[in-house]
């Protein structure tokens, strides 16, 4: 018996809730809390129909610590799963550390007044946790999240020494929209428009945004696509925990439509994110963009195609060269049948619950601050299989 309360109303938060109402021996009390209560209302409308449970909601300001506080006093939910935006990440943990509650998250926390995202100000609480005896598990979403796992996993049972990583995320699905991200506008595009990054023997190479391209050739007929090289958090963890690694790079599929919408935004202005002036009333230009495009939400019902995210890696066993690839697909019309929402949602969410669940069933639980593949990757990877993440690892 436990009681998990959900932080957040969005794709990510609605698959993790319905998941989560799949599962009652373990996830026996659910709460979803968001800024707009009648978001959490039509999610749990959803989960009633789709299961016959009843879970509660609230609204509530994640920014406020002393308000979470004492919600999380009032309610005692034995896990927090953060799936509100990067830039609460930390208030969130701080509400967490003076109630003495469990934390997740599915992204590392990013300064909202920086286009910058990196572990080094959740790390810090790593003490603090430890010394309350409760556990913080960074990053249980698919990338960072399950890539982690993966890495974790072929590391087990596969290689001795990893010397070679390339994350590479595709989405062959098509939404029909002329531009539309499949997260949050305003997190997506701040993610995109950083410069790229990677680990190369032993520092970090900088690139410009989007400059670097590859093509790969996906497997299950998805077949060739364009995928460019980006900076992604799970990087800055994995080359700490991964035996001789040498090289570790992030990849990611973008039509030329999208990149072609995106460079015009850039040129224009329109991704900035300090305030202009207008009118005498301060507007951020990325933030009124996110306004106006698609509600990532909307975008469920018209999203048809897959998803292909996997870790290539090579190095050695036994003292002979290896390559694995180790990947799963997600097809966007069955995720949308299941919980109402597209792959993307999906396979974020779907992972942020079965992180919980390690957490609850004590499978996965230290006191401090941790990432994925710092736990044994084998209990979560059979859950992948059981709960809608089929994976498989190909030599």
């Amino acid at each position: 018996m436990s009681k998990i309360l959900i932080i957040g109303a969005g794709g990510v938060g609605s698959v993790t809730t319905h998941k989560c109402a799949q599962l009652p021996e373990t996830f026996s009390q659910i709460v979803l809390a968001s800024r707009t209560k009648s978001k959490c209302d039509a999610i749990a409308q959803s989960v009633r129909d789709r299961t016959g449970r009843t879970i509660e909601t609230a609204a509530l300001d994640a920014d406020n610590v002393e308000m979470t506080t004492a919600f999380l006093e009032k309610i005692k939910p034995d896990i927090v799963v953060n799936l509100a935006l990067p830039y609460q990440d930390l208030p969130i943990m701080d509400a967490c550390l003076d109630a003495g509650i469990d934390y997740l998250d599915t992204a590392n926390y990013e300064p909202p007044d920086q286009a910058k995202f990196e572990y080094k100000w959740q790390w810090a609480y790593r003490e603090s946790f430890k010394d309350k005896g409760i556990m913080a598990l960074l990053g249980s979403g698919f990338d960072p999240g399950v890539t982690n796992v993966f890495c974790a996993w072929a590391q087990k049972h596969h290689f001795d020494e990893i010397h070679e990583l390339d994350i590479i995320d595709c989405n062959a699905g098509d939404h029909g929209q002329s531009f539309a991200t499949n997260f949050n506008p305003e997190i997506n595009i701040r993610e995109i428009t950083q410069p790229g990054r990677f680990w190369d023997h032993g520092e970090w190479v900088e690139t410009d945004p989007l400059s670097w391209s590859m093509k790969y050739d996906f497997p299950e007929g998805i077949g060739p696509r364009q995928c460019y090289l980006m900076y992604h958090e799970e990087l800055e963890s994995l080359v700490l925990h991964l035996r001789g690694l040498k090289r570790a790079r992030f990849w990611m599929t973008f039509s030329q439509q999208y990149l072609t919408h995106l460079r015009v935004l850039e040129n224009v202005g329109m991704t900035r994110i300090d305030p202009v002036d207008y009118n005498g009333t301060p507007v951020v230009p990325l933030k009124f963009l996110k306004a106006v495009l698609p509600e990532p939400a909307s975008l469920g019902p018209l999203t048809k195609g897959r998803t292909c995210i996997g870790c290539l890696l090579k190095g050695l066993k036994d003292g002979k060269p290896k390559t694995l690839y180790v990947y799963n697909i997600c097809s966007h019309e069955e995720a949308y049948e299941e919980v109402g929402s597209q792959a993307i949602s999906y396979t974020t969410g779907v992972p942020a619950m079965i992180g919980a669940m390690m957490m609850l069933e004590k499978r996965w639980h230290r006191p401090g601050v941790w990432n994925m593949e710092q736990f044994d990757p084998d209990p979560f990877m059979d859950a992948l299989n059981r709960y809608g993440l089929p994976w498989k690892a190909v030599e």
